[in-house]
């Protein structure tokens, strides 16, 4: 069985609007591509903004919460939305779905968590997942406004899947913050998503930590990050050692330092990016098939530890006949 542990189903109107790529996916096509490259399962999650921001400071890539509002509450119409595309609109193809819901850890958080919990009583969803770069809602938000959600996670027994960065100009979601908060918090479950951007000193406090994991989400189009040696990749003062020009020898080492903690996961539709930065056009592309083909040069064994048995691990479903 092949899961992939990272994709965003729906569309974001701050990526639309904005002129940037990717800004949407359907889930009956992230199912029917995926399953032809061998993918059996799906992590799923809605896109990055919420209608409880300012959608006309969308066309500035502007984050604003004065007004132009669509919803009071954050997430609570995405949500909502995913539960009824996989539940209810596409069933067949949701049977192979394991859907998270997303929070924001700054706004209207006590309005967040009443509305999951009626969410909670119509839908089953695995996991909780936050980007909060794109937000601007600093993930150390967890300690004060945005506890709820640690206390909904124990309360639920499920995970969170953070994104995260190394990037000194990222204020919101340094992956030292969110490993601070793991250890703070070892009854709970923490994915760092990115590999970390491939910081070692990161990725050796997850393998210290029994309650971390990380993915590999956006792999191909990191991996050319660090080729390039772009700014959302750590330094290579920092960087993880390996033959970045190869993303599968990347897998590959990573498996084998990190072999219980390491998860696979495309990002899909994310896995290629665009958009205009300073008047400058920014283009990683990459494809769903170049992402399994480089977890694929691994050794069976190896696939099955990394795109199974540690992702069901993590999500606490020892028995496998439980996706069946």
């Amino acid at each position: 069985m092949i899961i992939d542990c990272h994709n965003h189903v729906g569309a974001d109107l701050l990526f639309y609007l904005h002129g940037d790529f990717p800004y949407a996916q359907h889930l009956v096509a992230m199912h029917d591509e995926g399953r032809a490259l061998g993918v059996d399962r799906w992590i799923v999650f809605p896109f990055v903004s919420h209608l409880a921001l300012d959608i006309s400071a969308f066309p500035n890539n502007e984050i604003k919460d004065e007004k132009g509002k669509l919803h009071d509450v954050p997430y609570a119409f995405e949500n909502r939305r995913l539960m009824k595309e996989i539940y209810e609109l596409f069933p067949d193809e949701g049977k192979s779905m394991l859907p998270f819901i997303m929070v924001d850890p700054m706004r209207n958080v006590a309005a967040q968590a009443q509305e999951l919990r009626k969410l909670r009583k119509e839908y089953r969803f695995y996991g909780i997942k936050m980007q909060t770069t794109i937000l601007q809602a600093d993930i150390k938000h967890l300690r004060d406004k945005g506890k709820v959600f640690l206390e909904l996670a124990a309360e639920w027994d499920l995970p969170f899947l953070i994104h995260s960065s190394v990037a000194e100009s990222d204020l919101w979601a340094q992956a030292s913050d969110i490993l601070d908060i793991a250890e703070e918090n070892p009854h709970l479950r923490f994915c760092l998503a990115h590999s970390c951007r491939y910081d070692k000193e990161c990725l050796d406090r997850v393998q210290a930590l029994p309650n971390t994991w990380f993915d590999c989400s956006a792999h191909c189009i990191h991996c050319e990050g660090a080729v390039k040696d772009l700014p959302y990749i750590a330094p290579r003062s920092r960087r993880f050692d390996s033959d970045y020009r190869d993303p599968a020898r990347v897998i590959a080492d990573l498996a084998a330092a990190y072999p219980k903690k390491f998860m696979w996961g495309s990002d899909s539709p994310f896995y290629s990016y665009a958009a205009e930065i300073n008047h400058e056009v920014v283009r990683l592309i990459s494809t769903y098939k170049t992402e399994v083909d480089a977890l694929l040069v691994s050794p069976p064994s190896v696939v099955n530890c990394i795109a199974n048995t540690n992702i069901r691990d993590y999500l606490k479903l020892d028995d496998e006949s439980i996706l069946s």
